[in-house]
């Protein structure tokens, strides 16, 4: 004997939606007192067919024992186009015909079944539009800073807390894990430091992690990227947006306070961690703990994993990493000859494939470390003669500063923009407004460097006390005051073009 299916969906019970009760009611109806067999699926979305009453009454089709499939509505059995063209090849294979009870769908004739796809396609763009509303809730919930969910954070405990009106959750500093996370930051931002050698530490001295196990290297870097531990001021905000991070807050609120939130967001298409291109930042509620330039340090060396870092160059030179080609932009590599100087930098990238023709001139590595070490003694020499002025300490103007900098160039490129479209009036406004904020720019930047030298004082004499017993210090130490003080240093047709981060 083969039966009628009579088949409902209901994924949450709510007020003004059918039980699947009443949706069994109206099939009955259609079955005009033929056999049947009851199929429900309570707590499932129409989203994939995975079900269990579902799956039931495909096996029953498969084993003929179903002659015809009743739905209250269509969405009630699937919501995806893709799974109702399967689920209707199999319909047509067995020979089980398809109704639906209120929208009276005959798929026996060629009208019925163009109708029937035309109505699946509309119950899919419903589903994604609800879709859509939800990922738009989110995301804007994020960006009120309100808490949404997830695991808390090391270093982290939750409170309750009311945000625009709304009452939510924030994040509270734990003082005895906090303190464990400064000492991890401050051991990464020191470049002699591995992971591996601050997990090391870290188990070696008993200190476990948020759920009382040993460290990893990956749960460290993962804590080491997050913006949620950090005092956000105008350097966190300069980061990311040199970075491409979509910033939801003025640059005004960075000021060194708040912590903040790293969203994903709905405009990338990548969910490398490394990449922050599209990323969306937001100020988060609660008080940061790690200074800045400790958080972004060690965010810039994470951001370097992917590259040679100082752990892992050759030790054939100590200005390994640092020297590119200018014609390619790919590394010079030492080479070893049996010739007088005995090593010479090559470009990476030259010989394959004709890529590139080399820089154009012979570099032997002695050389070029020699001319290395008195350019890093004449750019340490402005320092000492600039910073002979009074110590500014830790000027409450310092970022002030740096915010109203962001701000004027923000200003200009917007004025920039309007110039396709200007006037002769408007063009006289924006000529006249670029060069006030231009003149602004420049007595701020005077400024800024008075206050930053001598704040970079003590570094600088380091450095300097390094310089000045170089043939007396490690390879190692060598490699440190390189990569302090150096970005990158570029050789093209013999021009030299040295990139400093001082």
């Amino acid at each position: 004997m083969m039966y009628d299916a009579l088949y409902g969906r209901q994924s949450i019970e709510k007020k003004d939606s059918i039980s699947v009760e009443s949706q069994l009611e109206y099939c009955k109806y259609e079955t005009h007192g033929d056999p049947y067999i009851e199929y429900a699926d309570r707590g499932f979305s129409g989203k994939n067919t995975n079900r269990p009453d579902f799956e039931k009454m495909m096996s029953d089709i498969k084993a003929g024992k179903i002659k015809r499939v009743i739905v209250y509505k269509l969405d009630r059995i699937s919501r995806s186009i893709l799974d109702f063209a399967n689920m209707m090849e199999v319909f047509q294979k067995y020979n089980v015909e398809f109704v639906s009870s209120t929208e009276k769908f005959d798929t026996g004739m060629p009208i019925g079944r163009a109708m029937l796809n035309i109505c699946i396609v509309f119950a899919q763009l419903e589903r994604e539009t609800i879709q859509k509303r939800v990922t738009d809730a989110y995301y804007a919930r994020c960006k009120h800073g309100f808490y949404m969910g997830g695991r808390i954070p090391y270093g982290f405990r939750l409170v309750d807390t009311v945000i625009d009106n709304v009452r939510t959750s924030m994040y509270e500093e734990v003082p005895k894990e906090s303190e464990q996370l400064k000492l991890i930051y401050s051991m990464y931002a020191d470049p002699s430091n591995s992971l591996g050698e601050i997990m090391r530490y870290l188990n070696n001295h008993g200190i476990k992690n948020l759920r009382g196990a040993n460290w990893s290297t990956a749960r460290l870097s993962e804590m080491l990227r997050n913006p949620i531990y950090v005092e956000a001021d105008i350097d966190v905000y300069n980061f990311y947006k040199s970075q491409g991070a979509n910033i939801f807050n003025p640059v005004s609120d960075f000021t060194g306070y708040n912590a903040c939130y790293l969203y994903k967001g709905t405009v990338s298409k990548t969910r490398k961690q490394c990449d922050l291109a599209d990323k969306e930042i937001v100020l988060a509620p609660h008080k940061g703990f790690i200074p800045s330039k400790t958080w972004i340090a060690c965010r810039v060396r994470c951001l370097n994993n992917r590259q040679s870092t100082k752990t892992c160059k050759a030790k054939n030179s100590w200005l390994a990493g640092k020297v590119k080609c200018g014609n390619c932009g790919y590394a010079l590599v030492v080479r070893k000859a049996k010739t007088k100087h005995g090593r010479y930098f090559v470009c990476s990238c030259a010989g394959n494939s004709g890529a590139c023709k080399g820089t154009g001139c012979t570099i032997y590595a002695d050389v070029l470390e020699e001319y290395m070490l008195n350019a890093i003694r004449n750019k340490l020499s402005e320092f000492k003669k600039l910073s002979s002025g009074k110590d500014a300490g830790a000027n409450p103007q310092l970022s002030k500063i740096k915010i109203r900098l962001t701000q004027i160039d923000e200003e200009i490129n917007d004025l920039l923009s309007k110039v396709a479209n200007a006037n002769i009036v408007l063009m006289k406004y924006i000529n006249d407004k670029i060069s006030e904020l231009d003149t602004e720019r420049q007595t701020l930047q005077e400024e800024l460097l008075s206050l930053t030298v001598s704040k970079a004082g003590d570094k600088i004499g380091q450095i300097t006390d390094h310089v000045g017993k170089w043939d007396k210090i490690s390879f190692e130490d060598k490699q440190t005051v390189v990569d302090t003080l150096i970005k990158v240093i570029k050789i093209a047709n013999g021009n030299i073009e040295i990139t400093w981060k001082i």
